[in-house]
């Protein structure tokens, strides 16, 4: 008996996988189908062409990875979350490598998606600006600032390991490195507060 929604989430697993391992112009939509145990048929039939795949992974990663940060961590508390970014990222490399390439393949100004990412982006600087107003947060930065040091932290060691390793001697695979650089974050970010 065939399920949609089982098919259609087989599909995003193996583009995520295909996207993150060879990039947007690398990745082909045979692999993708052969990945996913699907024909190409299906795949357009879900999500149109390439680019629409891409955009469906794209939009169920980042739904996927704010619905587990808000679960674990209090709205209102930017010092607790940046080292559970970081573990959200050490357990979804394929999510970094899929922007690492992005990043090298965009030719011009604009990614895919970017609309929509840009408001889910505005979202996040506008909740830092609301904790910068109620007081949790240091008024002397800019709300955007913020959060691109939190994105950074979080994401930099695992974006280019072989930096982290030359600078620190530990790969960021080591969960000897996991546990200093989350200390490391659960400091740093303690002088987000006022």
């Amino acid at each position: 008996m065939r399920n949609p929604e089982r098919t259609r989430r087989r599909i995003l697993d193996a583009a995520l996988q295909e996207f993150s391992a060879r990039g947007f112009a690398g990745a082909r939509v045979g692999g993708i189908a052969r990945r996913a145990k699907a024909n190409k048929r299906m795949l357009y039939h879900y999500f149109g062409d390439k680019e629409g795949l891409f955009r469906a992974v794209l939009r169920h990663k980042v739904s996927e990875r704010l619905n587990q940060i808000e679960a674990k961590a209090p709205q209102d508390d930017l010092a607790s979350s940046l080292p559970l970014w970081f573990k959200q990222n050490c357990q979804d490399t394929e999510w970094v490598r899929l922007l690492a390439w992005e990043s090298l393949q965009t030719t011009g100004d604009r990614v895919l998606d970017e609309d929509e990412r840009l408001r889910i982006t505005r979202e996040a600087v506008g909740r830092i600006r609301k904790k910068q107003s109620a007081g949790r947060l240091r008024k002397d930065v800019p709300a955007a600032q913020l959060q691109l040091a939190k994105v950074s932290l979080s994401m930099f060691p695992l974006a280019l390991p072989q930096i982290a390793r030359l600078i620190t001697g530990r790969s960021p695979r080591d969960p000897r490195f996991q546990r200093e650089y989350t200390k490391f974050l659960e400091t740093i970010s303690a002088m987000f507060r006022p």
